[in-house]
């Protein structure tokens, strides 16, 4: 996934031999990258985008999951959340390819958008198979790192392990108790792209934490900043002042789609969106000498126990 990994777990009576734990892990992100991964020319992922339209075609149980997640924030986010935007986050130089130094031209965005839009797909959750009605091509970068933590967590649970922190690429899992005997404690992070500071400290356990901003993740021509965050009603990056979302849910898989979602929204939006689906959000907006924060009527419980 072009990422780390770490595992920090509290050993118990019985706890597996760590050199088995960590192989188990590895199997389960192995698996997320055969499925998943546009990077690789024999992952499931790109034989489906590279299916014609008009065939019916058969899906493994993760790739299910991952695709009926994604097209439920797509419906839920009006559209601010596509699993179909590959082909526009390439044209701006942020997926599989070289980066781009310069803005695409505005013929080139709408001749794209033409491609873009998950309401072409056909999708039988229960059958298990999918059906492309006009070219599309899927992309779940914004949501696969997530499902990686929540398989990895499945087998790490397996192996008798119950107090752990799980992090890929800075998607977590908190589970039982840290060493210390309570709830873990992680950092959301200031997003400031100049150096690394805390902006909240929160309490979890027995959940996951995701976050996606602009912030480390752009390039900038004539003074503008273009974020990977690619808008797939409009086909541009988001120019608005939220810059940094985490989410907190049971499922690593939502709140790695849900960040993205949200950030694509902006403010008030996504507030609104997160009250309404009661997800546990908090929000950091660029202010005009500094970063203003906010959070979700759910989100204020893991507050309580965290330490800025």
């Amino acid at each position: 996934m072009g990422t780390t990994w770490s595992l920090t777990y509290v050993p118990g009576a019985s706890s597996p031999d760590p050199a088995a734990v960590q192989s188990a892990v590895e199997q389960a992100l192995e698996r997320v990258n055969a499925a998943m991964s546009t990077y690789r020319d024999d992952s499931e992922i790109m034989a489906i985008n590279g299916a014609i339209a008009g065939q019916s075609l058969s899906l493994s149980e993760d790739f299910t999951r991952v695709l009926a997640a994604g097209l439920a924030i797509g419906a839920a986010s009006n559209g601010a959340y596509d699993v179909t935007v590959g082909p526009l986050v390439r044209l701006w130089g942020f997926g599989p390819g070289d980066p781009v130094d310069a803005a695409p031209a505005e013929a080139d965005v709408s001749m794209l958008l033409d491609e873009v839009g998950q309401d072409a797909l056909d999708f039988d959750i229960g059958a298990r198979t999918l059906l492309k009605r006009a070219p599309r091509e899927l992309d779940f970068s914004s949501i696969a790192k997530g499902y990686a933590v929540d398989l990895a967590a499945e087998v790490i649970e397996a192996s008798g392990v119950s107090d752990f922190l799980l992090e890929v690429g800075g998607e977590m899992r908190l589970s039982g108790n840290s060493p210390r005997g309570d709830q873990w404690r992680v950092a959301i992070e200031q997003p400031d792209a100049t150096r690394r500071a805390v902006a909240q400290a929160v309490a979890v356990s027995n959940a996951s934490v995701a976050t996606s901003g602009d912030y480390r993740n752009y390039f900038e021509v004539g003074g503008v900043r273009y974020s990977h965050s690619i808008d797939p009603r409009t086909g541009y990056p988001v120019r608005h002042d939220l810059v940094s979302v985490t989410v907190i849910h049971e499922s690593a898989m939502m709140a790695d789609g849900w960040a993205t979602a949200l950030v694509i929204l902006g403010m008030p939006t996504a507030l609104e969106v997160a009250e309404r689906q009661g997800l546990a959000v908090y929000f950091i907006q660029r202010g005009d000498d500094d970063f203003v924060a906010g959070h979700s009527s759910a989100f204020q419980p893991y507050l309580a126990g965290g330490d800025a």
